[in-house]
């Protein structure tokens, strides 16, 4: 490009952005100089035709979005065209009491046509019109906006609780990123913004159907004394001149006033998302061609009554009976069957016929199958993709993908996780309703089916969408049918995490820390341990929810270790002092003060003397029971309080009471003495008790 016109092309879009910027302020200047300063009539004619044009531009931008946050703008539009419309009216009231007494014309062309186009040149016909206007713009338009605004504004607020949680639920799921989670609270947040501030602009467009008729009454007794005291008219001139010039400049203000309030009404009303407003009357109300049907059916008796506008109503029912007929004729789309695969006949068994085990997979029933299906909007595989890519940032590895496919074995809206061909999960959703989740001590009834949230155990119900906004006021967590599965996924991944790393996964992480750190790779695997124990410490760490992402200190603290023992067991018993800071942020946070479950002395000599010594005696099968059911109790109370249920034993028997409580309690972290850090300090909690008590 030539460098001359890349310096003019660039100095142009600095001085549009800087008039851009000066712009609102230089209008509400002008707006605000029109009400002092006088106008010539000609001039008045070129506003009075810029404000119908906004009035209709606003009108048609609000018909065509998708959503209110689409024109977030509105407010500060209403109020910029109320102070238009009034300014008008100020200049133009002061045009028409300068020179009414001259003629029609006196105040520009536009005022004149109303005054006598539209009314025919009767002023008390045009005080009717206008009357009736005004009636229908402040009584009926505005009021329904107005009452609109002020539910949807503490609707929005009221739900703002749910939708964030909602958000922090699919961020947690792995269905969205840090980023697009911003985006969604913002909008949550600009959304209650938008319509709290509706719920204010709608008091302009009430003020301005109430200052018209001011403007009006003012106008018509102003211009009876101007034109009978100063200029000496008769009552019937100046009701011919001024009255005729009043409601003529009324009508030019009260027409785009109804416009904006109908846009207004249009804004708040609106509801969905996939279409504007055209679109969705169109498909929700000639969708049906049993409604009309009957609709013409019942305008065709009308019409064979005698004494009606028989052909009228006829031929108003015909169309609208060929239009139901062209609707019960129109053909559905179907899809195209996919053809299944042709078994062989009768030759010989192959290799090829063996099917290898899916690592991951997830079947679903047939009703279910629109969720992976984009051309149905169905964003399932995208949630699935999601799942991975977030469970490969916070454990550590990247997990094998997810086969997807369907079984007509299942329920039509059941769903099943299976990992290496062992189901270890299944439900049930319902595409296009939502499961609102109690996420405890919600008393609110819903209406709806109740069932059991499949990832986490907690209370729920199947809703519609109507119901949607309700639950989410009442404190509810409301996801769809896609997170649900999603979440239910990402879940079963965590909680089996140690068999997801199988040698593939490990030597694929291998390759990628070579890649980042080939020396030191290269001086522990397989120099020092193989292949097969490495993996091994991984999964052992995993098995305890222990996250593997800090790659290099596990590397390192097995590089140290590994000259003395190539004990797996061992050397993750190292691995795990070396990254207790990380493990206990990860079950406290970034709280310093940890509260801890302490076992009973007594019981903690026994379980030393019979765990930590291969040759001691063996542990009482009654100790052992009445142990793990304690400890499921104690977790159960501290996670009710939300406290981590954590349980702080010695090293030596550290191993050996997690395989323990396992079972009975998998939320419950065991940690050792040397797993706590320096800068940490412990608070004794509840105490663990065993049949000795």
């Amino acid at each position: 490009m030539n460098p001359l016109l890349q310096t003019l092309q660039q100095r142009v879009g600095r001085q549009a952005a800087m008039l851009s910027g000066v712009a609102a302020p230089l209008l509400v200047v002008s707006i605000l100089a029109m009400m002092v300063l006088p106008l010539p009539a000609w001039l008045l004619d070129i506003l009075f035709t810029i404000n119908i044009a906004v009035a209709l531009m606003v009108m048609m931008v609000a018909a065509y979005m998708l959503r209110p946050l689409d024109f977030a703008s509105f407010p500060a539009v209403l109020l910029l065209t109320t102070l238009m419309r009034l300014s008008l009216n100020v200049a133009s009231t002061r045009v028409v009491l300068l020179e009414g007494h001259t003629g029609a014309g006196a105040a520009g062309a536009v005022i004149e046509a109303f005054g006598h186009f539209l009314i025919g040149g009767n002023f008390a016909v045009g005080l009717i019109v206008f009357a009736i206007l005004v009636v229908i713009n402040f009584v009926v338009v505005t009021k329904g906006a107005e009452r609109i605004a002020e539910v949807s504004a503490r609707f929005a607020l009221d739900a703002m609780p749910g939708k964030q949680m909602a958000v922090d639920a699919d961020l947690s799921a792995g269905i969205i990123d840090e980023k697009e989670a911003k985006r969604r609270r913002a909008e949550v947040s600009e959304e209650a913004d938008f319509f709290g501030s509706m719920d204010g602009a709608s008091k302009f467009v009430r003020g301005d159907a109430i200052a018209g008729i001011l403007i009006l009454f003012i106008n018509i007794i102003g211009g009876f004394a101007v034109g009978m005291l100063q200029h000496n008219l008769s009552a019937g001139q100046a009701a011919d001149s001024y009255i005729l010039l009043a409601v003529g400049d009324a009508l030019v203000a009260q027409i785009p006033g109804l416009l904006i309030s109908v846009s207004a009404a249009m804004v708040v009303s609106r509801v969905g998302k996939e279409q504007d407003l055209g679109r969705q009357i169109a498909d929700q109300m000639f969708v049906s061609p049993r409604a009309l049907g009957i609709t013409a059916g019942i305008l065709g008796v009308l019409g064979l009554i005698p004494g009606m506008p028989n052909l009228v109503f006829l031929s108003v029912a015909g169309l609208i009976a060929y239009a139901a007929w062209v609707l019960a004729h129109k053909p559905v789309p179907t899809e195209e069957p996919v053809a299944a695969p042709v078994a062989p006949g009768d030759g010989e068994a192959s290799w090829d016929d063996l099917q290898p085990v899916d690592q991951l997979g997830l079947e679903l029933g047939y009703r279910l199958i629109t969720l992976v299906d984009k051309n149905r909007s169905g964003d399932l595989l995208t949630r699935i993709k999601g799942v991975r890519r977030k469970f490969a940032q916070e454990v550590g590895f990247l997990p094998p993908p997810v086969h997807v496919r369907d079984n007509l074995e299942l329920k039509p809206s059941g769903y099943r996780i299976s990992l290496r061909g062992v189901v270890v999960g299944d439900g049930e959703a319902f595409p296009g309703m939502y499961l609102a989740i109690n996420p405890g001590g919600i008393t609110t009834p819903l209406i709806g089916t109740a069932t059991i949230d499949p990832a986490f155990g907690l209370p729920a119900h199947w809703i519609d969408e109507r119901q949607k906004e309700a639950a989410q006021m009442a404190g509810f967590t409301v996801v769809d049918s896609e997170t649900v599965m999603a979440t239910h996924l990402s879940h079963l991944m965590q909680v089996h995490a140690a068999k997801l790393l199988s040698r593939t996964e490990t030597q694929q992480l291998v390759e990628h820390v070579a890649r980042l750190a080939p020396k030191l790779i290269e001086e522990v695997v397989p120099k020092m341990i193989s292949i097969a124990v490495f993996q091994k410490v991984l999964q052992l760490l995993l098995e305890e929810s222990v996250h593997i992402r800090d790659i290099r200190t596990i590397i390192e603290t097995i590089a140290e270790h590994a000259p003395a023992t190539t004990d797996p067991v061992e050397l993750a018993k190292r691995v795990r002092v070396a990254l207790s800071p990380a493990i206990v942020q990860q079950i406290y946070g970034p709280s310093r003060e940890l509260d801890v479950i302490a076992i009973d002395p007594p019981l903690e000599r026994l379980l030393v003397q019979a765990l930590g010594n291969a040759g001691g005696p063996a542990l009482d099968p009654g100790v052992a029971d009445m142990l793990t059911r304690n400890a499921a109790t104690v977790a159960m109370k501290q996670e009710e309080t939300g406290v981590p249920a954590c349980l702080l034993v010695p090293d030596p028997i550290r191993n050996s009471i997690a395989r323990l409580v396992r079972r009975a309690a998998p939320r419950m972290q065991v940690l050792a003495h040397s797993e706590i850090p320096d800068t940490h300090s412990i608070r004794i909690g509840p105490i663990l008790r065993g049949a000795l008590t």
